[in-house]
């Protein structure tokens, strides 16, 4: 069975697997309540999904599958970044399926053709290095080399005009903030 979003929350703060290991901390946001503890032991655990790449993570969670195709080549097939991203450590606001099933019919379709203009909205949503909620307030350079403004208290954070819905998941080379809507790079980029 694929790791989900609500196995995911299991997030907190279960060692990583070996003793003496840091907890991994809790994910914050309005809505990982929604996200119930579903045990330690199985794949959704803190442990388990602090060991996947953040390729694993995203392709195996039935809550980010329009974010897996357009990653992974599938929405593009000029278009794959899976392996881009597990090569370095990095903070991802990764839009929830909710988010892209709102963009209109015609920016999807556009999306399926350009691969340019896909991998700029997706590089839009990445910047480089690792960063908890409480350690994220500020702007950020993103991949796709335009800036975004993280805002709000850890437990209520904003990216642009996007919602986090639960933030600071954490993958073995990544950390990942669910967001409510698809993040638009200014004009111009």
């Amino acid at each position: 069975m694929g790791t989900t979003l609500v196995a995911v929350a299991t997030l907190l703060a279960v060692s990583i697997g070996s003793a003496g290991a840091a907890p991994v901390a809790d994910p914050m946001g309005p809505a990982c309540a929604l996200y119930a503890p579903r045990g330690r032991a199985n794949e959704g655990s803190a442990a388990a999904v602090a060991q996947q790449p953040l390729s694993v993570f995203i392709s195996s969670n039935p809550k980010l599958s329009a974010l897996s195709a357009a990653l992974s080549g599938k929405l593009n097939p000029a278009v794959n970044l899976l392996a881009t991203l597990d090569a370095g450590e990095v903070t991802i606001f990764a839009p929830a399926d909710s988010a892209f099933s709102r963009l209109p019919v015609e920016a999807t379709a556009a999306l399926r053709i350009d691969a340019a203009s896909l991998t700029r909205l997706l590089n839009y949503h990445v910047i480089p290095g690792r960063f908890t909620p409480a350690d994220i307030d500020g702007t950020h350079q993103t991949l796709q080399g335009s800036e975004l403004s993280v805002t709000g208290p850890a437990d209520r954070l904003w990216v642009n005009d996007a919602l986090v819905l639960c933030g600071g998941i954490v993958t073995a080379n990544a950390t990942l903030y669910l967001i409510d809507t698809v993040l638009t790079p200014p004009p111009g980029w």
